[in-house]
């Protein structure tokens, strides 16, 4: 059961996700990547090929992450976007997937 009232309020939520997201990728000091913002999604693209992507899926109200060849989807719970099989947060496996990638921690809020 979806926490959004609407596909409007979906869409609105998320572009405010994807927006603090890529605001916080944007600070990182690595300079081997470059993230892009959409109206639908996220990119985090990488010198050496590759790619981190988050996009919205309106029609089931989750969002989706893909990156070295695998996908997760996150729904919202109780105001967390929480993957739907492993109850994982998304800012947390992001920040894991990141770190190893930038070879330094770091950590998102969201």
């Amino acid at each position: 059961m979806s926490e959004f009232k609407d596909d409007g309020s979906f869409r609105s939520a998320v572009q405010g996700v994807f927006n603090s997201l890529a605001d916080q990728v944007d600070e990182v000091e690595f300079d081997a990547f470059e993230p892009r913002l959409t109206a639908g999604g996220i990119g985090i693209y990488f010198d050496d090929g590759a790619v981190v992507l988050l996009s919205q899926q309106t029609p089931t109200h989750e969002i989706w992450l893909s990156a070295n060849y695998t996908a997760w989807h996150f729904l919202r719970r109780d105001g967390l976007w929480v993957e739907r099989d492993t109850g994982e947060t998304m800012t947390e496996l992001l920040a894991k997937i990141l770190s190893e990638k930038f070879q330094e921690k770091i950590s998102f809020s969201l």
